[in-house]
């Protein structure tokens, strides 16, 4: 029912900055939420930020002040805007569409930071 992209991944020194997109392939306004979720060798995925139709930004502990979620609905994409990247954020970001009760997922971008 709903296609998402994600570009903008890439490899980055730590320091450095990298800005995700995420595309839908529909209006985005009536999602109930968006958001990048993230999967580093070894660990589960985890909740890096999301975004509600209001607006409501949430972010794991781990990113807050440094990353930003944002949305821009006539282009029906949703951004991770990531700054102060550091070694550990390596990982394989992948963009989650929520359109209760059911849940999409993009196919991921690789975002690797060097030391």
């Amino acid at each position: 029912q709903v296609q998402v992209v994600e570009s903008g991944g890439g490899l980055v020194q730590a320091g450095g900055s990298l800005r995700l997109s995420c595309a839908a392939s529909r209006s985005i306004a009536s999602f109930n939420a968006m958001g990048w979720y993230r999967q580093a060798p070894g660990k589960q995925r985890e909740l890096v930020a999301d975004i509600t139709s209001s607006g409501n930004r949430n972010y794991a502990d781990s990113v807050k002040g440094r990353f930003t979620i944002s949305r821009d609905n006539a282009k029906n994409t949703v951004y991770l805007q990531m700054n102060s990247l550091k070694p550990k954020n390596t990982a394989v970001y992948y963009c989650n569409v929520l359109i209760y009760p059911r849940v999409y997922w993009g196919q991921g971008t690789q975002v690797t930071v060097s030391s």
